[in-house]
């Protein structure tokens, strides 16, 4: 039922993209006015750091080897080790270096994601507030080489195609792989973040932490036969060479926070797009016409559910509480108002104690036009004053007591809250 539910609201929100632009008018928009994709200089916090890396100026450790420079790289751009997670799909612009022995290694934070593989090119790709996901790759120097980093453009085959609604967004691919990696069978194709069923995630990634979960897909290979297909046990033990990775885990709990933030990175970048070309259309944010203005607050309430965790299916039963020092490390980011934060997690039923995603202190949030961002914000704010929880509101599923701590949290935090918000 959780599926199809799902799979229902994913569909509402597609007509609605759907009814505004074709799907190849969504595609050639994002490059051209008023978002000039390529036209525009990213701002984005790698973007500021590329100068000094390809300079010199940042130092990196070089003589270490690849693992070494990494570690380095990852500790230059804040983001944790523990963060780790493999993936031995080949759903890769390098997907000829890709194995179930040599898998490539995703590593993240609030606002850059950064793709490993040993002996290929470091990937990386960071919001951008105005943009949405702008994307870079570079050679590991050899010596005392420079770094050149270059603006990936290939990646918008797949990064800003069917799966991310046509704009630049985060993929996030589950396949069963057969045993040199490629992929036989796709799972929730079009679709990421909290609500996609748990059985349907993790097909072609290594998973470690899990416990006594087994209904799913991680840590497998299959094998079809006349339309047959049989699964094929993959374990990490004894087919990975875990020394050629900063850390020997691949988490649960990394999985699940990395696809709640790419399924609110899609959805906000989308809105942004759609709401930017809607007032481009129609000559300004005061001139649109009520065909997109009702569009706008179909994007403004698909947003706010999403930040609400409306859509959020229960963890699974099995599950242990997740890797110790990904926890740790996700926890110091915390804004903390009374001792609450809304990083602040559950793990019992739910991801967290606070159901706001803490996402709504990313870049993305922040380059969302005035207009937009308003309306979000008061749609929240109507949200979370509704009293137990009307039938159809994004907080159906708060309590008062959580609905009054979120406010608490977000009227402390935010600094560009509507007036009497």
């Amino acid at each position: 039922m959780t599926r199809v539910l799902y799979g229902l609201w994913l569909l509402c929100l597609g007509l609605l993209a759907s009814r505004a632009f074709g799907a190849e008018s969504l595609y050639r928009q994002f490059s051209q006015p008023p978002h000039e994709y390529f036209g525009r200089t990213p701002t984005d916090r790698f973007t500021r750091l590329k100068e000094d890396l390809e300079s010199g100026r940042i130092r990196l450790d070089r003589a270490g080897g690849e693992k070494a420079f990494l570690r380095s790289l990852l500790g230059v751009l804040g983001i944790s080790p523990s963060s780790q997670m493999l993936v031995f799909s080949t759903t890769s612009l390098q997907l000829s270096r890709i194995t179930p022995s040599n898998p490539r290694a995703l590593y993240f934070n609030d606002d850059l994601y950064l793709g490993y593989i040993p002996g290929g090119r470091l990937e990386l790709a960071a919001l951008d507030p105005d943009l949405g996901v702008v994307f870079y790759i570079f050679d590991i120097p050899r010596g005392e080489e420079p770094i050149r980093v270059e603006r990936a453009t290939r990646c918008m085959n797949c990064h800003a195609g069917e799966d991310t609604g046509y704009v630049p967004g985060l993929l996030v691919k589950s396949v069963v792989s057969g045993p040199s990696g490629g992929s036989l069978e796709a799972f929730r194709q079009g679709q990421s973040g909290h609500g996609i069923p748990w059985e349907d995630r993790f097909g072609g990634w290594y998973m470690t932490g899990h416990g006594s979960w087994t209904q799913h897909w991680a840590n497998t290979i299959g094998r079809s036969f006349e339309g047959v297909m049989t699964r094929i046990a993959n374990p990490m033990e004894g087919r990975v060479d875990v020394e050629r990775y900063p850390e020997p885990t691949s988490d649960w709990l990394a999985q699940a926070i990395h696809e709640h933030q790419v399924g609110f990175v899609n959805r906000v970048a989308g809105a942004t797009y759609r709401a930017r070309a809607w007032a481009h259309e129609d000559g300004g944010w005061d001139r649109l016409s009520e065909e997109h203005a009702g569009e706008l607050e179909g994007q403004v309430e698909g947003v706010v559910r999403y930040l609400l965790f409306a859509e959020e299916v229960p963890l699974p039963t099995g599950m242990i509480p997740g890797n110790p020092g990904f926890k740790a490390d996700f926890l110091k980011d915390r804004r903390s108002v009374d001792g609450r934060s809304l990083r602040d997690l559950e793990l019992k039923t739910r991801l967290f104690e606070h159901r706001c995603s803490y996402m709504i202190y990313s870049p993305v949030v922040a380059g969302m036009p005035s207009v937009l961002k308003d309306r979000v914000y008061r749609r929240l704010g109507q949200a979370l004053q509704d009293e137990g929880g009307e039938k159809g509101s994004p907080s159906v599923a708060l309590s008062k007591e959580e609905r009054a701590a979120i406010q608490t949290i977000l009227r402390a935090t935010l600094a560009d809250l509507p007036a009497g918000w």
